[in-house]
């Protein structure tokens, strides 16, 4: 997330002077590289793990202050969420073993967290998008409390109000409105760093774009949000649309989104890409330089740039041009990939990391300059079809050439990453390994996504729905720990499952999504119609806004169905003077417990779930006993056990 010495920028005075300052960075930085200040050698490469926390039922458990409170290493760090945890990995000059080193890092500090966790009562998942998260835990109460956290959601609102809307289709369908940009703390990932001399900036970043599609689609790991199967990397387009700070229009103007893979090939310096974001999107945070930058540039120190480093920290190319500091004091230029998920495991995230920074070595040696062999928009759209479809897609490739991602990355693309590889030095047995399981999982066609939609498929059949998300991570957390590669994976089970607690369950999590429902001045027959064909007792009664006006249950309706039957002389009434007007509900955040006690209290069959004055389920005595099957079953495996 960058610094965290920040704030909103909330006045003109503010903005102003954040953009003189950037533009004083941007101008310091043109004489920096028309002077080569810049370290070429040796090259490093970088990462950054991002983690979730999850409770003895998989559940986002809120507790990075405390466990950073306890934490011994220095790369631990906050993210935006407060079940989430960065970890912000050395440095490793890019050859040798430079990867069974970087494995070894991750490993070190997750084996730091997972005892910690067995004393604090945690576990720590990698995975692209956790598949127990619930809308009600992406509230403002789970934003990290610290300045930037919040002066960044402060920012969102500004530009686009309080109302975030999130509209995904895959094998199932997301449309959902929030509150909050929270949203964007569903996305967990693993970023790689790449340093690049100036002289090859342009050409490398170009590279970057074109191998995105093939190098996202065989390291998928996010097909789930909210119990919906939606795209492969769900996290590129739920990333886009939960920072997106555009407003609809009625006029045909196009506005870059914050979140972007590029509008075009790459053609001058690194100071293009500055220029088209300053000019693009307005600061939304800004911080006050301790030095003066014109200055130090005259006595030839290396200013840090805080000011167009702040603002690139909140324009999210999936490419981000980097600006840093060796030690040495040199400044240098790096390349983050900010693609690819967190997870599955330490040995595929560190075989994703290889392919890529292989493919950016050896496909710049034999490309060179890219733009000539392909059109961007065939790129971008290479980049969006991977996302959406995975390693199932077929893309537009040199000379327009089509190709399927498995034969692309067999024939050519492992190939120029091993090429690459070489030419760092690396090790031949860590090019052996990591890219002997880019190679495995690219025959086998198991990525990351492919086994959580399998395993899904595999649950629905064997438990309830509440139950599968929460058997899914465990399942993950198992095999993570095991050591092995994605592609050896067993498929989660039931036997997966933890001791499962119906207290613990939100309403949210049980409840009947798909309501059938009438207005006030629908007939009563089809309501009837609507209890036989769906095998429901109750109907809600919405109006033309989703806002809830009451319910009609079976009881009243047969007693009014009774009525007419011996009298001809009965009028026909509306729904509306049949149904409960004012119905007993409850909010999608409360518990099964409160949900039983208002129930008994009330003496009511079921509760429609209301947030907003808007209906988003229904409860009744059916799901309860689905959740005291599940309690029965867990009973009885305790005591065969």
């Amino acid at each position: 997330m960058g610094t965290l010495n920040v704030k909103l920028v909330s006045s003109r005075d503010d903005l102003n002077r954040n953009t003189r300052n950037i533009l004083q960075d941007l101008k310091a930085l043109e004489t920096m590289l028309e002077e080569s200040w810049f370290n070429e050698a040796p090259i490093h490469i970088g990462a950054e793990q991002e983690l979730c926390l999850v409770d003895s039922h998989c559940k986002p458990k809120p507790i990075s202050l405390e466990v950073l409170d306890r934490i011994q290493s220095p790369g631990f760090t906050t993210e935006l969420a407060k079940f989430n945890i960065e970890i912000n990995l050395d440095p490793l000059e890019f050859t040798g073993s430079c990867f069974s080193d970087l494995a070894q890092s991750i490993a070190q500090n997750m084996d730091e967290l997972y005892a910690l966790g067995s004393e604090m009562g945690f576990d720590p998942v990698m995975t692209g998008i956790l598949p127990t998260l619930r809308k009600t835990d992406m509230e403002d109460h789970n934003c990290t409390p610290l300045p930037r956290y919040h002066a960044l959601m402060e920012a969102l609102s500004k530009l686009r109000g309080r109302e975030y809307e999130l509209s995904i289709r895959g094998i199932d369908e997301l449309n959902i409105k929030h509150d909050s940009a929270m949203l964007e703390a569903c996305n967990t990932s693993f970023q790689v760093h790449l340093q690049v001399a100036p002289k090859d900036f342009v050409q490398k970043y170009n590279i970057a774009l074109a191998i995105a599609a093939p190098t996202l689609a065989i390291a998928t790991n996010s097909p789930f949000l909210f119990g919906k199967r939606l795209w492969s990397e769900t996290r590129i387009a739920l990333f886009q649309q939960s920072i997106d700070t555009r407003v609809v229009s009625e006029h045909l103007r196009d506005r870059s989104p914050r979140v972007t893979f590029g509008n075009h090939w790459m053609q001058d310096s690194i100071i293009e890409l500055y220029r088209e974001d300053i000019v693009r999107f307005r600061p939304m945070l800004m911080t006050d330089p301790d030095d003066d930058v014109t200055q130090m540039i005259k006595e030839g120190k290396t200013p840090d740039l805080s000011s167009l480093m702040t603002h690139n920290s909140t324009v999210y190319r999936w490419n981000r041009p980097c600006y840093g500091i060796s030690p040495n004091g040199k400044p240098h230029l790096r390349i983050e990939n900010r693609l690819l998920p967190s997870g599955p495991s330490i040995v595929d995230e560190v075989a994703n990391s290889a392919f890529w920074l292989g493919l950016m070595e050896g496909a710049h040696q034999e490309y060179g300059d890219i733009t000539q062999k392909m059109e961007f928009d065939d790129v971008r759209s290479n980049f969006i079809s991977s996302a959406f479809a995975g390693h199932d897609t077929d893309l537009t490739w040199l000379n327009g050439q089509k190709i399927s991602t498995s034969e692309l990355i067999a024939k050519e693309l492992l190939p120029l990453a091993r090429q690459g590889l070489e030419k760092r030095q690396v090790n031949s047995e860590d090019i052996n390994y990591y890219l002997g399981i880019i190679e495995s999982r690219n025959q086998l066609r198991r990525t990351g996504s492919y086994w959580i939609l399998q395993s899904f498929s595999k649950l629905s059949k064997e438990v309830l729905s509440d139950e599968r998300s929460s058997t899914l991570t465990s399942a993950m957390i198992k095999n993570q720990k095991s050591g092995k590669p994605i592609h050896e994976w067993e498929l989660a089970a039931r036997q997966d499952s933890r001791e499962w607690s119906a207290t613990s369950l939100l309403i949210e999590e049980f409840m009947t999504r798909d309501v059938f429902s009438v207005e006030e001045n629908d007939i009563p027959e089809l309501v009837a119609n609507i209890m036989d064909w769906q095998r429901v007792r109750f109907v809600p009664v919405e109006d033309k806004k989703g806002h809830l006006c009451g319910l009609v249950t079976a009881r009243r309706l047969i007693r009014y169905l009774v009525d007419r039957a011996g009298n001809d002389k009965c009028e026909e009434k509306p729904v509306k003077d049949l149904m409960i007007s004012n119905p007993i509900t409850i909010a999608p955040d409360k518990t099964v417990m409160e949900a039983m006690k208002l129930m008994q209290q009330h003496n009511a069959p079921c509760l429609p779930v209301v947030k907003n004055s808007a209906l988003v389920g229904i409860i009744s005595e059916g799901n309860f006993l689905n959740v005291t099957a599940s309690l029965l079953n867990v009973l009885e495996e305790q005591h065969e056990g």
